[in-house]
């Protein structure tokens, strides 16, 4: 059966559990990693794949993901053996602002808010946690 264009789809677990079409953008992981820088910017035009390629790391270095490991089986990233020892292991916190489509700006910065919350409830057990 042929792969479908996941057009507008921008959840990389959801692209490859449906077998959609992907292109391999997982180079990105390890020239981001050895870049060490201490800010990326990632600017792209709309519609250019930004938000897919933040899921893509997610999913990739997210403790939450660890049990996922072959969503990277076949992608080029997985061929090496220094980049699958980290995968899933750090806690990582992921905005997306895709998802804001308020039309005042009490609603936007209340939705915000409401991500935000999400985020520090999701993630709450890093304040009792050893790592700094």
């Amino acid at each position: 059966m042929a792969r479908k264009a996941a057009i507008g789809l921008q959840d990389f677990e959801k692209i490859r559990t449906r077998n959609c079409f992907y292109v391999d953008k997982t180079d990105f992981i390890k020239e981001w990693w050895e870049n060490e820088d201490d800010i990326t910017l990632i600017t792209r035009p709309r519609r250019f794949g930004k938000t897919l390629s933040l899921s893509m790391l997610e999913h990739f270095f997210s403790v939450k993901y660890a049990n996922k490991a072959k969503l990277f089986t076949g992608l080029k990233i997985w061929k090496e053996e220094a980049y699958r020892q980290l995968y899933g292991t750090y806690p990582v916190i992921a905005l997306s602002f895709a998802v804001i489509k308020e039309n005042c700006y009490q609603d936007t910065r209340a939705k915000i808010g409401f991500l935000i919350a999400n985020a520090y409830s999701e993630h709450y057990y890093l304040l009792n946690s050893m790592i700094s």
